[in-house]
């Protein structure tokens, strides 16, 4: 097996309890939850191999295979959703070359961030895990200023090197700008898409990592790799006309739904 996309999928959640099978209405007016429409996102990439949503609860399992989902139970001690995928890797016991973490709470993936993501793996050695930025037009560095200060915790932003090796991750915007821009302009602001491949080895070796000092503050699982000196390689990618939005807070479901349906998504 090549590549293997895990949606690791959990029930409690301190900003959105029950977040997975919210339902989400598209242009049709017909109502998908957040996991199914994850998981369409999933099934829609090409060079996949297999689609498996990871969770530690009942609901979800069932929900999931309702649908025709494969689920795999994991344990209600991951704290992240890397963790989680570690834990499914290990429960199905294959050896893919990459893993993909598809965030089932990311249903405006397009299916070109998956492939782009795992050629820029393949591509470089060096990395032990790939992760999508999206460069922010005006209107989305203004989004997620009014996030700011409405104190809500909205899009994640990163800052790379000259080799798209990541810096930094942080909830707060960075770097530092002007938030002056047009809506359709440029900005120097990247939003860091809730997506990850990883070679395996690197994925096994994160759950024997303690939790540093950035990824407590941040709550940004992917800041273990960086403090523990892993290479991690933030992909460009091209929204190509289509917006892209996580689901994080309840305030989020109608831009979201209204993003469906501006898309024409059923």
């Amino acid at each position: 097996m090549s590549v293997l996309v895990v949606i690791p999928a959990r029930y409690p959640s301190v900003r959105y309890p029950g977040k997975p099978l919210v339902e989400l209405r598209g242009a049709t007016g017909v109502a998908r939850s957040l996991i199914r429409r994850s998981w369409d996102a999933a099934m829609a990439a090409e060079g996949v191999d297999r689609v498996v949503v990871a969770t530690d609860d009942d609901r979800i399992r069932s929900h999931a295979e309702g649908f025709g989902a494969e689920a795999v139970m994991t344990s209600d001690t991951c704290r992240n959703g890397t963790e989680r995928c570690a834990e499914a890797l290990t429960a199905l016991g294959i050896s893919p070359e990459i893993v993909v973490n598809l965030q089932g709470d990311a249903p405006l993936t397009p299916a070109w961030f998956v492939s782009d993501l795992v050629a820029g793996l393949r591509a470089a050695p060096d990395a032990a895990l790939a992760t999508p930025v999206l460069r922010c037009d005006g209107a989305a560095l203004a989004g997620f200023l009014e996030d700011r200060r409405a104190g809500r915790v909205g899009g994640t932003t990163a800052v790379f090197d000259r080799d798209n090796h990541a810096l930094y991750f942080s909830k707060e915007v960075i770097p530092f700008t002007s938030d002056s821009y047009a809506p359709d302009a440029p900005t120097p602001v990247f939003h860091h898409v809730g997506l990850y491949a990883y070679r395996p080895d690197a994925l096994v070796a994160y759950g024997t990592w303690p939790v540093g000092p950035l990824e407590t503050l941040e709550g940004l699982e992917q800041l273990r790799f960086l403090e523990n000196g892993r290479k991690v390689l933030c992909v460009e990618v091209e929204g190509r006309g289509r917006a892209f939005w996580e689901l994080n807070n309840p305030e989020d479901v109608p831009r979201i739904e209204a993003m469906l349906a501006k898309m024409g998504q059923a």
